[in-house]
């Protein structure tokens, strides 16, 4: 059996949802390289509402590319988003699904949105969602 995708476009970029607060990555946690921030369009599915596109500056490492999102930073902007739009649905459970094409997303905000079987045609799957993991506290390199 084929394996059902999301949006029409091939799984694209890896995903980390960084859930510590304190603790930022400037470097990549799989090739340690510098990370630089880049503007993503998030699908993010808010459980009670449904999809919603959100714009999202990431940190991303261009070699491994990887998107990384600070929890508490998506979780802002996604309360700030939703308390004008749904009021009742802000703090709820929440997923990232993938990414839509920047330049769809675009046009869908200049021309007041889209259908939603339109703009999955625009849509990518991540190929990995990745977990981080600290141990430990300060070490010697």
């Amino acid at each position: 059996m084929a394996k059902r995708t999301i949006g029409k476009l091939p799984p694209r970029y890896s995903f980390l949802l960084n859930p510590y607060s304190d603790i930022r990555l400037s470097k990549c946690p799989k090739c340690d390289r510098p990370t630089h921030p880049r503007k993503f369009a998030l699908l993010i599915h808010v459980d009670k509402w449904g999809p919603m596109v959100l714009g999202k500056t990431c940190r991303y490492c261009t070699p491994c590319e990887l998107i990384i999102a600070h929890q508490d930073e998506l979780e802002a902007e996604l309360s700030n988003s939703l308390s004008r739009i749904a009021p009742e649905v802000v703090g709820n459970e929440y997923i990232v699904l993938g990414m839509m094409d920047k330049k769809a997303w675009q046009g869908g905000l200049r021309g007041g949105g889209m259908p939603l079987e339109a703009g999955l045609d625009h849509v990518a799957e991540f190929k990995h969602v990745l977990d981080l993991k600290v141990e430990g506290g300060w070490q010697r390199a």
